[in-house]
């Protein structure tokens, strides 16, 4: 980083680091009041069906029992719960309580009670009479299926994405510059290949959890476990018939999110019981809610066509995907897209055509939503793992092929919206990444005796900085009487540390310290607008709010300073603690100015700046891993891994390091150990820990993170995002390794020991 900054760039520890490490109540179970109402959901056990009568009679007669409501008693106004940008891409497909259960999970009845005893044996009460349906539960054979997952009249889209509910179908659509047939026609190899990817669990230590209840002025006030409080405001508005007005939403410090609570998944079910009632009320998912009825990641199924020339000229990319929404349609038309707009472009060095198609439909399993990465990480292991088995089949270091084909600095990216490329270190991030993982030397497979193995793969990939053209950041600015700073936001910190990172940005713009600046985040009847913590957006977007913010107080602060020194703004500098006017020496400390402002002033010592961006420059990033694989058992031991990112300017170079390791983790679990899959009745298996296997830090070998700084003109202070970027190499190297060690292409996820020892023949070793 050329550029010398007082404190962006510096590691500084977080605002609530010592809250945590205290174990100060920080969390939404922590801060909201006792004796709320317990609410319980009684779950569908069939993937679908219709409800032909409830008797909730004995489960009312439950001591401690307030009420139990079914479809019968909800608003019959379908809505999406997907926390996206009015007007929203996902169809308006959902009810509080449907009549119509679509999936092993979809709620049936709504128990409210003083007590969870008490709301847990009226459940075990409540008679339900189903006429179960036959149920769609192959992706494959969803599209134009006799049997339809969502036969209703009142399906609605909001925007115009390809869908059609009468065909089982969410959205679809496709994007192609040259020809693609004719290019392939022409190459000397052409490779064809299909993988798969599971509905991945965010598996967030705190699980979904909402409390409701009605402020003095009869308002709902909504305190959530969520990254979306404006969205989630917009939301409970439709579902419930209230106006947007009645409502307030809050969020506390969020407990892990990794995209799952940028959908409201359980905010409108304790919103609804306390409209009834007058009662505050408070709902925890479950460890198993969590699994069996949350928001995991699409499961999806990526076909890759890649021509090429002898000599690694990578000349054609043909990509369809076939997404998997589950029972409902939340982030289904968003998140597919990522899966070829964010892999397709990394080979934008030589690619004289491309093509994208994809079709997102509706299954009878559990719905699915947000996961860091957003389909990058499910298009980037397809386009990857193609790149390295094509490499393999000609001979060349992956290295040497990606370098010729690689996007730099200054091309435009037709795969990516025809976007620029302003700020791109990949290249250096490839070298730096060969130089510190000694690729030379552990790329070639070394036995180790006893059938185990060491080698290594690679991978390189793209995100985004936010929704070009829709996502919108704001920041509220108030210099405080002693001379201090209150920065106000709607975006939220969900432990990636914005909150740090944005008072960082106002300390190096206000020359103070960042112990000056003291955050609050989000309320929405607090904050400025904010779309929220997702798309990568918040650095990039809320970061450029504030550094507007900084500027436009700063002039405020001077207007206010030259009525006390009876000269003109113009004349007057800045200096951080004091503003001194030019060639007099005449200045006033900052607390000075302060203090005026709330005397015989007419000038705000506040600002609130807005900023959209009409593009979303991507981060990059290399990732190199080292294997043990032992060819009898089929076990894959990570002994290292290097992961060189470029994320322009790194605010906090402490915490972009902790966010790529963090993301490390979970792509390597979701390729090796993390499953979901599903019984005979449409039942996910994985309702625990004890089935679904996330790895420990134990299961990590090393792990080493280094940055190579670009400069992003667009940017607060040169900075792009970093958040999910830092999911999506381990699948791909990991796979490639694996095809190294054992001569096996596993083009499926996760890679479990079991698939391994199946699949290697054991003759392979030297």
């Amino acid at each position: 980083m050329d550029r010398k900054y007082k404190v962006v760039g510096q590691p500084c520890r977080k605002k609530d680091s010592m809250q945590l490490l205290l174990g100060k109540p920080v969390y939404t179970s922590d801060v909201v009041p006792g004796g709320a109402l317990v609410v319980r959901l009684l779950r569908s056990p069939h993937a679908n069906a219709m409800v032909k009568s409830v008797d909730v009679s004995l489960a009312r007669k439950v001591p401690g029992v307030v009420d139990v409501y079914t479809w019968q008693d909800v608003p019959a106004t379908r809505f999406a719960i997907a926390g996206q940008t009015y007007p929203e891409p996902s169809p308006y497909d959902r009810l509080i309580l449907d009549r119509h259960v679509r999936f092993v999970g979809d709620p049936v009845a709504i128990i409210a009670a003083e007590n969870d005893k008490a709301a847990r044996r009226a459940m075990r009460l409540v008679k339900v009479e189903y006429e179960v349906l036959p149920a769609v539960t192959d992706p494959h054979a969803a599209l134009d299926n006799p049997v339809l997952v969502h036969p209703e009249e009142d399906w609605e889209p909001p925007c115009p994405v390809g869908g059609d509910n009468k065909r089982n179908l969410v959205a679809s659509g496709e994007e192609k510059d040259g020809d693609v047939e004719a290019v392939l026609a022409d190459c000397d190899m052409v490779l064809d290949r299909t993988y798969h990817t599971r509905a991945f669990q965010q598996a967030m230590m705190e699980t979904f959890r909402t409390y409701t209840t009605l402020d003095r002025y009869g308002r709902l006030h909504v305190i959530s476990s969520t990254q979306i409080v404006f969205h989630c405001r917009r939301i409970l508005s439709r579902a419930l018939g209230i106006p947007k007005s009645r409502i307030r939403a809050e969020k506390p410090r969020i407990g892990g999110g990794f995209g799952a609570k940028q959908t409201a998944v359980c905010e409108v079910y304790p919103a609804f019981v306390t409209l009834k009632t007058g009662r505050p009320a408070q709902l925890i998912y479950t460890r198993e809610e969590s699994q069996i009825a949350g928001s995991p990641r699409h499961e999806m199924e990526i076909r890759v066509r890649l021509g090429a020339d002898r000599d690694g000229h990578i000349r054609a990319l043909d990509v369809y995907t076939l997404s998997n929404s589950g029972a409902y349609g939340e982030h289904g038309p968003t998140t597919v897209g990522l899966s070829g707009h964010k892999s397709i472009p990394l080979y934008t060095g030589g690619l004289e055509a491309f093509r994208f198609g994809y079709d997102v439909v509706y299954t009878n399993l559990q719905p699915a939503g947000a996961y860091r990465g957003y389909g990058a990480t499910q298009g980037i292991f397809a386009v990857e793992s193609t790149v390295n088995e094509l490499a393999e089949r000609l001979g060349m270091d992956p290295t040497v092929i990606r370098e010729r084909n690689m996007v730099r600095e200054g091309m435009v990216m037709p795969a990516y919206y025809n976007e620029p490329v302003n700020a791109c270190a990949l290249d250096r991030c490839m070298a730096r990444c060969k130089e510190l993982f000694d690729w030379d030397r552990r790329y070639p497979v070394r036995e180790m005796g006893n059938g185990k193995v060491r080698t290594a793969g690679v991978a390189m990939a793209m995100q985004g900085s936010c929704i070009s053209n829709v996502d919108v950041g704001s920041a509220t600015l108030k210099l405080s009487e002693d001379g201090t700073y209150n920065l106000i936001l709607g975006a939220a910190d969900m432990g990636t540390g914005c909150d740090t990172i944005l008072a960082q940005m106002v300390a190096e713009c206000m020359d103070c310290t960042v112990d000056s600046v003291a955050v609050f985040g989000a309320d929405t009847d607090i904050s400025p607008y904010d779309s929220g913590s997702y798309a990568s957006s918040t650095t990039y977007v809320t970061g450029k709010a504030v550094e507007k913010a900084c500027d436009q107080l700063k002039e405020k602060i001077c207007e206010i300073a030259a009525g006390m020194l009876s000269c003109e703004p113009g004349e007057l500098t800045f200096e951080g603690a004091c503003v001194r006017r030019a060639g007099t020496g005449q200045s006033v400390s900052l607390t000075d100015i302060a203090y005026k402002s709330q005397a015989g002033n007419c000038i705000a010592a506040e600002t609130t700046a807005t900023h959209s961006s009409p593009c979303s420059p991507p981060p990059y990033m290399v990732g190199m891993v080292e294997i043990e694989l032992d060819r009898y058992t089929g076990q894959v031991t990570v002994l290292d891994y290097v992961a060189v990112v470029d994320c322009g300017t790194p605010i906090n170079p402490a915490l972009a390091r902790v966010q790529t390791e963090g993301g490390l983790v979970q792509g390597i679990g979701m390729t090796l150990s993390e499953n979901v899959t599903y019984n005979a009745a449409g039942r996910p298996i994985e309702s625990s820990f004890l089935q679904y296997k996330i790895p420990t830090r134990l299961d990590m070998g090393h792990l080493r993170v280094e940055f190579e700084s670009s400069y992003e003109p667009t940017g607060p202070f040169g900075a792009k995002s970093i958040g999910e970027i830092v999911i999506n190499t381990p699948a791909p190297a990991i796979a490639h390794a694996i095809y190294r060690a054992t001569g096996v292409w596993h083009r499926s996820l996760p890679i479990t020991p079991e698939e391994i020892a199946m699949d290697t023949p054991l003759d392979s070793e030297a």
